[in-house]
């Protein structure tokens, strides 16, 4: 099995040459999913919706999409009537529901959730949060697997920061749901936003639950050129593989090892 893990393509200030070779080089891995960890578009508009539904219809099919903080409207009285009343119908009128999505395939389980809100109570939206109802409604879909199945979840926001990394996500109710989700037999966390590749392994449990986060496919650099992962699932191990866009093709820019339960 193997996935591709894209995020933060940000359509309205995307690497156009990135994002152009992506669809080659991700044709060639030929993967059984791609999965996108959100921001679709740098400010939500209906344009950057559309181009990011055009080149996700250029991708193998399947696909499971999850919202960014990006991808809900920004600017402008009739843009920020539409984030406080419909914050995802762009996103939902083009890629389904904005949460609670569950893929499944032999001997693989993904489910999502949406860390993304229109709006909170700290000045900084930009951050991620999860809800009880998310943390139960994942951790039910986990808990539903197949015994064996690797357990993956996706969001856009790292459930908790990410030693040395170049921004924080600061996610209301992270942490806790990071162990939930481990006590739920969850593998992998996949994740975007702060747009360098990482693995790590969560410090709950048997530390065997990795986070992995992708970068961007923007100009929005943090420390890596734009790239994006692939996931391979093998019986004992999981290899993530982080390819980043330099000199006109993508090439590895590092890869992890993880040992599976």
């Amino acid at each position: 099995m193997r996935l591709v893990q894209v995020s933060d393509i940000h359509f309205g200030g995307e690497n156009r040459e990135a994002v152009e070779a992506a669809i080659g080089r991700i044709a060639e891995a030929a993967p059984d999913l791609v999965v996108v960890a959100g921001d679709l578009t740098l400010d939500g508009k209906a344009s950057e919706f559309d181009a990011a539904a055009a080149w996700l219809a250029r991708l193998p099919w399947p696909r499971l999409v999850v919202p960014g903080n990006h991808d809900t409207p920004f600017f402008g009285p009739g843009e920020l009537l539409e984030r406080f009343t419909r914050p995802w119908r762009r996103f939902s009128d083009r890629f389904g529901e904005p949460d609670g999505a569950v893929w499944r395939a032999p001997g693989v389980t993904l489910a999502s959730l949406n860390t993304a809100r229109a709006a909170q109570a700290r000045w900084n939206w930009s951050k991620g949060a999860v809800s009880r109802g998310q943390v139960r409604r994942v951790t039910e879909a986990l808990c539903a697997a197949p015994v064996g199945d690797l357990r993956v979840v996706v969001c856009h926001h790292p459930l908790m920061e990410i030693l040395g990394g170049p921004m924080t996500a600061r996610v209301r109710g992270g942490v806790d749901a990071a162990n939930r989700f481990v006590e739920a037999g969850a593998d992998l966390i996949l994740s975007g936003h702060i747009h360098l590749p990482f693995v790590t392994a969560i410090p709950f449990g048997d530390g065997k639950t990795q986070a992995v986060g992708s970068g961007t496919l923007s100009l929005r650099e943090r420390g890596a050129a734009p790239g994006f992962n692939l996931i391979d699932i093998e019986p004992g191990c999981v290899r993530v593989t982080a390819l980043a866009y330099e000199r006109g093709r993508f090439e590895v820019w590092r890869t992890w090892a993880c040992d599976r339960r």
